[in-house]
């Protein structure tokens, strides 16, 4: 980063621009609600307020509305918020720096002059640079053949995106606020051609105050995005990767190289008058002895005289309390002894859901902010395993209950049957809501319990998690810490550790109020190997002495206090599943193995036989996808034979299992059929006997889940059990099987 760029400011409180609809509704209920209202009324048009938004506000992806009315319209002063994505913007490209040859602090208009490379072009916001040159015919899809290739050229560049402010957004004010939800991943800025802030980082939002920078009318909005870091990939090592960009973009071994540039989640402005809510938390429980609804309420506010607490659903007004600010920012609220039907995960019951509204209000009662947060009741408690033994207590002096995998919600004991989630597309960016419907939908109709959200990647939208509160769906939520070849060790300067205790931060506060929400996890297969030492199955498992964790841990004890906390997946004496040390008692939550030699009946089902851990976080086994599918993504490469020999299949060498057939069968393959029933069938069989196994031992096995879900990237074989274009495949099939029974 240029040291001349200032420095932006990370907010760990979103935006949610759903709050326009509300504060439009509530407004008309501050019209409304004279003092000659009787308190039933007045409640009564509360619930109706909450309810006119209550769709939009679950329906938003990354924060976003899909209709135009982004803006509040209520009493003078009060806050406003617009959706940038409502803008035209356009996107040039040019060498780096090249746009900034007039100086550090101040930016040429690029569109205006013969330094860009590329465009302008249209693009979309959110939206990743890649899709915008996609959609100029500049570069070629890259999800077809080698294409991927030849795209990489794209993050060597600077990127500006240049839309125009609306002259009436600018009318009233006396704060002008940015307020980017998603920044992938580095750049600046500017207004009017003149620097504002920086920024870099993906993994929490921004936010810029544009005021000094504003013209009276005509004002030129610039973001600029410098070259990405060139290798945060699958191999190398943990301890080096200090910028905090989603890993999995630079190449795993289910996905080509595509390293997103651009805006990838919410944009608006905010136009501060006379106050505003800078923070609001919301967490709900259930008093198991009474059965009734427990919340915890925080917050921080900036001018007003009281904040109105309201919690509601689509019919009533559960409770509603006026109080004055700063009560809510000093200890927060609580409301004990609530009348509420619970949350289930899926398959269990319902998922009863509720609405909490934050209302900042003046002196005359008039509404100047207002926030809302989803929640459901339900209780968590974790258990130790049954009719298991333990023979090993390391770790527990770390944590004394870091052995308990058995999962009970409001007093039922559930075996937590899922799938490790990992992003749809390289250019998450893009996605839309069809996309998280579809794979959604899917495993909810599997039967599935719940996703553990990989730590190689990024938090996951709101909108995801408000399906996943809609859907039950539990969810295990990784911060974006995960392994590497040679050593898995988090980086433990005091700079990196201050950085991850902030995204941390931003995490719990923009995600703790979702019912789905089941625990935070330090990361994805974490080792205490710095520098490659203890290399193997007998690595050692990362703990709370590492700063990083320690960091997360009290973090989490601060602002979600009550959630669990792993330390890091998969955890205990053994960390990889293995026949040799089955049945000693030293596997608590375990990874692995994700293929295997021979047939489904040999040492697959023997492994399983005598496995016993407490927990399978992720294993796996590889099949290939449809012949249908391989030949659509091929380009012009040759589809078979589907060996390392064959280019196309060599694009993701992991999970080719030519010999194997070979071996099982005694002949070669005669064609693409021929190899992918065989591929389809063999992984389908495996997976099924596995998760058969595991469910049988249920309460002494606490869940299972199958490493991964549904593919990014038209691999020609993968571990997937949903495909690239979110189709089941045949394993998909018979784990649904298996977990609609895991009741």
């Amino acid at each position: 980063m240029d040291t001349a760029f200032l420095s932006g400011s990370p907010d760990s409180e979103p935006c949610q621009t759903t709050d326009c609809e509300l504060s439009v509704s509530q407004s008309r209920l501050e019209q409304k609600a004279s003092p000659g209202l009787t308190r039933r009324a007045a409640l009564q048009l509360a619930v109706a307020a909450v309810a006119t938004t209550t769709l939009n506000h679950a329906d938003a992806i990354g924060g976003s509305l899909d209709n135009s009315a982004r803006h509040s319209a209520g009493s003078s002063g009060a806050k406003q918020r617009y959706d940038l994505s409502t803008l035209k913007w356009q996107l040039s490209g040019c060498m780096p720096y090249m746009e900034r040859l007039g100086g550090a602090m101040s930016i040429s208009n690029i569109q205006q002059t013969t330094n860009q490379k590329v465009g302008p072009i249209p693009a979309s916001v959110p939206g990743s640079v890649q899709l915008a040159l996609l959609n100029a015919g500049l570069i070629k899809d890259w999800n077809i053949g080698f294409n991927a290739r030849d795209c990489q050229w794209v993050e060597n560049e600077d990127w500006v995106y240049q839309t125009v402010i609306p002259d009436q957004w600018l009318h009233s004010g006396k704060q002008f606020r940015l307020h980017c939800e998603g920044l992938d991943y580095r750049g600046g800025i500017f207004l009017n051609g003149n620097m504002v802030a920086s920024f870099e980082g993906s993994f929490h939002p921004w936010d810029f105050d544009l005021s000094l920078h504003l013209k009276t009318s005509g004002n030129i909005l610039e973001i600029l995005f410098q070259p990405p870091p060139r290798w945060l990939g699958q191999l190398g090592y943990t301890s080096h990767m200090k910028k905090w960009k989603p890993r999995f973009n630079y190449g795993w071994d289910w996905i080509s190289r595509v390293v997103q540039v651009g805006i990838w989640d919410a944009i608006t402005l905010e136009v501060v008058e006379a106050g505003e809510i800078r923070e609001f938390r919301a967490v709900a429980d259930v008093d198991m002895d009474s059965r009734r609804g427990l919340l915890k309420m925080y917050g921080a506010a900036v001018g007003g005289s009281k904040v109105r607490l309201t919690l509601a659903d689509d019919t009533r007004v559960v409770h509603q309390e006026e109080i004055e600010p700063k009560l809510l920012a000093r200890n927060g609220v609580q409301w004990n002894d609530l009348t509420i039907a619970l949350w289930w995960p899926n398959g269990h019951g319902e998922q009863k859901l509720y609405n909490i509204s934050c209302d900042l209000l003046n002196e005359k009662g008039q509404l100047i902010d207002h926030q809302m947060r989803t929640v459901g009741f339900r209780n968590i408690q974790w258990r130790k395993n049954k009719g298991t033994k333990n023979t090993v207590n390391t770790y527990l002096d770390v944590v004394p209950e870091a052995d308990r995998y058995l999962c009970a919600v409001n007093g039922k004991e559930i075996f937590l049957c899922g799938i490790d989630w990992t992003p749809i597309r390289p250019n998450f960016a893009d996605l839309k809501k069809e996309d998280y419907d579809k794979r959604l939908n899917a495993y909810h109709d599997m039967g599935v319990k719940i996703l553990r959200v990989w730590g190689g990647a990024f938090l996951e939208t709101e909108y995801f998690y408000n399906q996943c509160d809609r859907l039950g769906i539990l969810l295990w939520q990784e911060f974006p810490l995960s392994s590497s070849s040679i050593d898995c060790y988090p980086p433990a300067d005091p700079d990196s550790v201050e950085t991850m205790g902030q995204i941390a931060e931003s995490y719990i506060k923009r995600r703790q109020h979702h019912p789905a929400l089941l625990l935070w996890c330090g990361g994805n297969e974490l080792a205490n190997n710095l520098n490659g030492i203890n290399p193997g199955k007998h690595q050692e498992a990362l703990t709370i002495r590492h700063p990083i964790l320690k960091r997360f841990y009290e973090v989490i004890e601060k602002l979600d206090h009550g959630r669990r906390f792993l330390q890091t997946s998969p955890f205990g004496p053994r960390l990889q599943n293995n026949l040799e040390e089955c049945g000693k008692g030293v596997f608590w939550d375990t990874h692995g193995p994700w293929n295997f030699n021979g047939p489904v009946d040999g040492y697959w089902k023997d492994l399983w036989d005598k496995s016993d851990s407490m927990f399978y976080s992720e294993l796996g086994a590889p099949g290939a996808s449809s012949a249908e599918l391989i030949r659509k993504y091929k380009g012009d490469l040759q589809v078979f034979p589907c060996s390392s020999v064959n280019p196309l299949w060599n694009r993701n060498p992991w999970w080719i299992d030519w010999p194997k057939f070979i071996q099982e069968k005694g002949h070669t393959p005669a064609n693409l059929e021929e190899f992918v029933d065989w591929s389809q069938a063999r992984q389908a069989a495996a997976l099924g006997l596995a998760a058969r196994a595991a469910l049988s031992r249920f309460p002494a096995c606490g869940g299972f889940m199958v490493w991964m879900g549904h593919d990014a990237f038209p691999c020609t074989a993968n571990t997937a059990v949903i495909d690239f274009e979110g189709n089941l495949k045949p394993a998909g099939v018979e784990l649904g099987k298996v977990y609609r029974s895991a009741l």
